[in-house]
């Protein structure tokens, strides 16, 4: 479950985007060009620390780009590469923001959709006492099979960004995000790699989003 906050953020998510996406090796788009919000949807982390959500924008006419974020209330320690920036929340307090291709949370949540056929988080906001169900903009699905394991990640995280993706090893486990969304849902068929795609107004195709693999000992 994501609880979702009436709150002030300070900057915006826009905001610390706008200034971070077009320093990156994967971003396509006018780097001057208003940031447009077209979906977004959110993972569980199971012990309740840290906010897991990806947001789906483009530059002005630019490409549909895929941006994971994690939303922590303290650095990760050794995570500098990975920091896109601080906010305050006007709920929570400071906020850490990350590159969730670089954070461990991300990597164990988007795997264990992904391995064990799970969805999105569902989501609701807190209105006096009473929690109002929320629906996501975003519908997604892993393909892979309820209780299979789930590789423990390393402490060690390498993430290596090309034209249109991110690929992230920790351990037995590489997850490759494709940030570059073509509408296309082609994936790889191997045994070995489970996929999470995804829905929205406008992707009526399950459109591929991640890509999890399974690395041999």
């Amino acid at each position: 479950m994501a609880l979702l906050y009436d709150a002030v953020l300070r900057p915006s998510k826009s905001e610390l985007i706008a200034a971070w996406a077009p320093t990156q090796t994967w971003f396509v788009g006018d780097a001057a060009a208003t940031v447009e919000r077209v979906a977004s949807f959110r993972f569980d982390d199971p012990d309740g620390e840290v906010g897991v959500e990806t947001l789906l924008l483009r530059f002005g006419t630019g490409p549909l780009l895929q941006i994971p974020l994690t939303y922590r209330g303290a650095p990760i320690d050794g995570g500098e590469n990975w920091l896109i920036g601080t906010m305050t929340h006007s709920v929570l307090g400071d906020r850490w923001i990350y590159d969730a291709t670089g954070d461990p949370i991300y990597l164990a949540t988007v795997a264990t959709v992904a391995l064990n056929g799970g969805h999105e988080a569902d989501q609701f906001e807190q209105l006096d006492g009473d929690l109002i169900p929320v629906a996501s903009s975003a519908a997604v699905r892993g393909n892979g099979i309820p209780e299979t394991p789930v590789p423990e990640l390393s402490a060690t995280i390498e993430t290596t960004s090309t034209a249109g993706t991110t690929i992230a090893t920790a351990g037995a486990l590489r997850v490759t995000v494709v940030r570059v969304l073509d509408g296309t849902s082609t994936a790889p068929r191997r045994k070995d790699t489970a996929t999470v795609t995804g829905i929205w107004s406008q992707q009526s195709a399950p459109q591929v989003l991640v890509t999890v693999t399974v690395l041999p000992d």
